[in-house]
């Protein structure tokens, strides 16, 4: 596994980002709501590539040196099992500048993740976390860790979703216990017979959509999947799975992933870093989305009054929307005469001549008929 981090893809970049871009949204919000917070990172590498980039660890603490704030309030735990990478791990984080203005030093363990560490982590009450979980296979993820680290108030997760190697242990009886162990053995086994004889793209609809029905069970609501394509047959290899128990984290990981995405479609992000397609631009824009977005939205609110914003977050969750997908699909249903829309007075347009859907403008979608 040491040859992952001897340089970084282009894949492994967007993830941290990914992550510690949300880590940094996600300490702002609530620093001022706890005095302590907690990074768990539980396979955390060696903090740095071999050609000199930092990965996520580093990232985090990086961010954390930065905020007076959240220097004086972050407890970082790292771990991981290989010697090797805690070794160098340690020796990257005690040569970051200002590293000593951290209230809480870092610790760096060196343990297997297994149903002992889950266990661990149920037994315990954690102040606000946000936990990173980054195998480099499957061993060790289950619905048990994932869920020791989410179920305390104000915890948030991602982890890492190989599913080229679930896809490979499903009907796999030599893995049984771990597949078991993330699904949950009814819905294992469910998947094992649902997935027998099916395209791939069924296969990985079915897989993904049983692992987060596993999740919003085990009470995290909010669940968002970002997709990795292989950068050389352009097949998908995992995706990044976030899961959090309150909206407005959702809401912030959802910007965060929508920049991140390798392509649009009518200004609706992919929701996946797909390589092959960074350079091919309108030939991969074969449906249109905000199109059904804006025939959708007046038979979801027929009949009712509210503001871009209600409307906004009554109907995001599950969906690739983002906000600015809803002010075009807006834009469109307005112009056709099929809302109406009671803008304040003194309502002026952009330069683009378009109005805006601020606070007080008020969409009012007519009965169906």
């Amino acid at each position: 596994m040491s040859e992952f981090f001897n340089e970084a893809k282009e894949q492994s970049v967007v993830k941290a980002t990914i992550v510690a871009k949300y880590f940094h949204a996600w300490a702002r919000v609530l620093a001022g709501w706890a005095d302590k917070l907690a990074y768990i990172d539980l396979y955390a590498g060696p903090g740095r590539y071999d050609d000199g980039t930092v990965s996520t660890p580093l990232k985090v603490l990086e961010t954390a040196i930065a905020d007076p704030k959240l220097a004086g309030r972050l407890v970082v735990v790292l771990n991981d099992a290989d010697a090797a990478n805690v070794a160098k791990l340690r020796e990257e984080i005690a040569k970051l500048p200002g590293v000593g203005t951290l209230k809480y030093p870092p610790t760096v363990d060196n343990h297997e993740v297994d149903g002992q560490t889950a266990a661990q982590l149920q037994s315990m009450t954690l102040v606000p976390s946000f936990s990173f979980i980054d195998p480099w296979g499957y061993k060790g993820l289950s619905m048990g860790l994932i869920n020791g680290v989410l179920k305390d108030w104000g915890s948030d997760c991602v982890f890492f979703f190989n599913y080229n190697r679930i896809n490979m242990g499903l009907p796999n009886d030599l893995v049984d216990r771990h597949m078991d162990g993330l699904f949950g053995a009814e819905r294992a086994e469910r998947l094992r017979e649902a997935i027998k004889g099916r395209s791939k793209e069924v296969r990985e609809a079915l897989i993904v959509e049983g692992i987060c029905d596993a999740l919003r069970e085990m009470g995290g609501r909010y669940v968002l999947p970002f997709r990795f394509h292989h950068p050389e047959h352009g097949r998908v290899s995992h995706h990044l799975i976030f899961v959090s128990k309150h909206r407005l984290g959702y809401t912030i990981m959802k910007d965060i992933m929508a920049a991140e995405s390798s392509s649009t479609d009518q200004g609706v992000p992919s929701f996946e870093y797909n390589p092959r397609v960074l350079s091919q631009g309108l030939l991969f824009s074969l449906s249109r989305p905000v199109d059904g977005l804006r025939d959708e939205l007046p038979v979801t609110f027929a009949g009712r009054s509210l503001t871009r914003d209600q409307l906004f977050e009554a109907h995001h969750i599950d969906t690739p929307f983002v906000k600015a997908n809803y002010n075009d699909a807006l834009h469109q249903l307005e112009e056709a005469g099929r809302v109406s829309v009671q803008r304040p007075p003194k309502s002026k347009p952009k330069r683009n001549g378009k109005f805006t859907y601020g606070e007080k403008t008020i969409i009012t979608f007519p009965a169906v008929r």
